[in-house]
């Protein structure tokens, strides 16, 4: 029923879409003779604050504009697929969210910028995930990620310990908050029925344990020849949490609402996610004492670091038929103040030069300005689709379904499957 109620979902979608292009009272490409173009905007903002952000400066857009309308829409879940049911039928939004995507997965359906007036001004540090070596330009960033781990300052001053450097030092912090607290404190939530959450302990941690480390395994990956048991050690230190109580009992039924509002309590030390989850929990507790630390290193002799990128985007669809308006929304959304206002909706950097964000995490964000920051690792090393797996298989794992051996050998079987599609 879940499945079927998902496919009507995303196939109403797809007709609302395309039913706002079918209104659109110009196939043209230009705004002339006073008709009205409707123009379709997918987002994977997920916050209320997020997207209130957005829907303002598109508000503003649209009173500057009266003849062009935007039809804002925010899937959710449902983005990945929703977007491809619109790419495999060839009608895809006028303007669409990258969201790590812009060259890999979306290239082909993106029209060049590099046109645009804004895009000489693309930041370096996001440069890299969003043009190609020909200069071209496949969509404007709003924003750009830095994420690690979230992580409550009052909880680590209580007991005296300091930010952890290494995997071994965080677990060991882990498990003294737990013993100190008397179990009071949850060292590490996540979100099983978002299990997107779960994902994240594996994309974060795979960087440290493969691509970081000086002796590490990028050209296995990129001889498409990586051996998957080197994986396990990912999916055993998951499970040995949740074991030892390091990780909230009601991980498989819990949601990424109530990480955020256990966090925003103070009842949990440690959150392997974005950084967006530390905005929206002050949001709840204006009071709480946060920070944001790098991914420590698995590997002896290896650094933190972070995992970034491209976060959200604005591309065009290159067939669609309001290039013109489409473009000029860009350029609308691209102005100094609107890009400030969704840097800091996201709590995530800019991408723009020029753009300075108020965010809560910038004394932590310099602190760190000089930890390398790696490109995240599904993204740069695994095919298309490997993410969702990834998070399945983390559910598995902890309901007992699988042993951390066999979800490396799934995952095998997964990268396999996905390689050949690709080829």
């Amino acid at each position: 029923m879940k499945r079927i109620a998902i496919s009507f979902i995303v196939a109403a979608l797809v007709v609302t879409a395309g039913c706002s292009k079918a209104n659109s009272g110009d196939n043209g490409g230009s705004n002339d003779g006073g008709k009205t173009v409707n123009l379709t905007v997918l987002s994977l903002m997920s916050s209320q604050v997020e997207k209130d952000a957005y829907t303002e400066v598109v508000q503003q857009f649209e009173a500057q504009n009266p003849n062009i309308k935007v039809d804002l829409q925010f899937p959710g879940a449902e983005y990945e697929n929703l977007m491809k049911v619109r790419m495999s039928s060839g009608d895809l939004p006028d303007i669409f969210d990258t969201h790590g995507w812009a060259k890999v997965r979306y290239g082909d359906y993106l029209e060049d910028l590099r046109s645009e007036p804004w895009a000489s001004k693309l930041l370096p540090s996001i440069e890299p995930y969003v043009t190609d070596e020909e200069g071209k330009v496949y969509a404007l960033p709003l924003n750009q990620s830095k994420d690690g781990i979230v992580y409550n300052e009052d909880i680590l001053k209580q007991y005296d310990i300091a930010v952890p450097e290494t995997h071994a030092e965080l677990m060991d912090a882990a498990r003294e908050i737990k013993e100190r607290s008397g179990g009071e404190i949850t060292p590490f939530h996540f979100a099983g029925l978002d299990n997107y959450t779960l994902g994240y302990w594996f994309i974060f941690m795979a960087n440290p344990l493969l691509i970081s480390p000086a002796d590490n395994f990028q050209q296995d990956f990129k001889d498409k020849k990586f051996e998957w048991s080197n994986w396990t050690f990912l999916p055993e230190t998951f499970a040995q949490m949740h074991k030892e109580g390091l990780s909230n009992v009601d991980l498989l039924t819990a949601k990424q609402s109530d990480t955020t509002q256990q966090f925003a309590q103070g009842k949990v030390a440690f959150v392997v996610a974005p950084p967006l989850v530390l905005s929206t929990a002050r949001s709840i507790n204006p009071e709480l004492n946060a920070g944001l630390m790098p991914i420590p290193a698995i590997v002896e002799g290896d650094g933190p670091s972070f995992s970034g990128g491209e976060r959200n985007t604005m591309g065009v669809w290159k067939d669609t038929p309001h290039k013109d308006e489409a473009k000029k929304l860009l350029e609308f959304v691209a102005q100094t103040e609107n890009l400030k206002k969704l840097s800091e909706a996201t709590s995530l950097l800019p991408g723009i030069q020029d753009v300075e964000a108020d965010l809560y995490l910038s004394p932590y964000l310099d602190k760190y300005k000089d930890v390398r920051v790696f490109p995240y690792f599904d993204r740069e090393w695994l095919p298309n689709g490997m993410f969702d797996p990834m998070c399945k298989l983390g559910e598995d794992l902890i309901a007992g379904g699988i042993t951390p051996e066999q979800y490396s050998e799934k995952m095998a079987e997964e990268y396999e499957r996905l390689l050949k599609q690709e080829q």
